[in-house]
């Protein structure tokens, strides 16, 4: 896929808080909402979420690329990332997430996938938490987050361009031709 959106995944691990940079995570069911995210099997978080069965999906902003990347860089094994960030907690009570993130959800894991070199944690979402300057009607605001993606093989962080049209309406007009 390409581009990617750049997550900071969070779990208990061995009973601390974990961190890890993740570059594939999907929405993959609306009713009852679902994420994915694929960890490969030897990481640290993969170890924490079938430990507690919970994970949390953080969108950094643009502005915490250093830090994020740096999440992908060390292994929660031998580097307590859990001190780069000011964290709470929701309902699973297991699932850290990060205050300097925009945009958190919280999942508990519904299912496991083994594949390859990858296990497939599909999470659903418990509950969502968000400043309200960074929400627009209630909703996520993408400009107020100012997420950003990876894309690969150029490994290359990128920001979020401009507004191009709204998601099923603008082809409305072809579809009446």
């Amino acid at each position: 896929m390409y581009p990617m959106p750049v997550v900071l995944v969070g779990t208990h691990v061995e009973g601390k808080p974990n961190f890890m940079t993740v570059g594939w995570v999907s929405r993959v069911n609306f009713k009852p909402p679902l994420l994915a995210i694929a960890v490969s099997h030897g990481h640290h978080t993969a170890k924490g979420i079938r430990e507690t069965g919970t994970f949390s999906v953080n969108i950094p902003g643009a502005d915490m690329v250093e830090v994020t990347d740096y999440c992908g860089l060390v292994s929660g094994r031998n580097t307590d990332k859990s001190a780069l960030f000011d964290l709470f907690y929701g309902v699973t009570g297991t699932a850290p997430m990060i205050i300097q993130c925009p945009l958190n959800i919280e999942c508990r894991l519904s299912q496991t996938i083994d594949l390859p070199s990858n296990a497939l944690f599909i999470g659903e979402i418990v509950d969502a938490y968000a400043e309200a300057r960074f929400l627009k009607d209630g909703k996520p605001d993408i400009k107020a987050m100012n997420p950003f993606v990876l894309t690969m093989p150029d490994n290359g962080y990128w920001a979020v361009g401009e507004h191009l049209a709204q998601a099923w309406s603008v082809g409305k007009r072809l579809k009446r031709a």
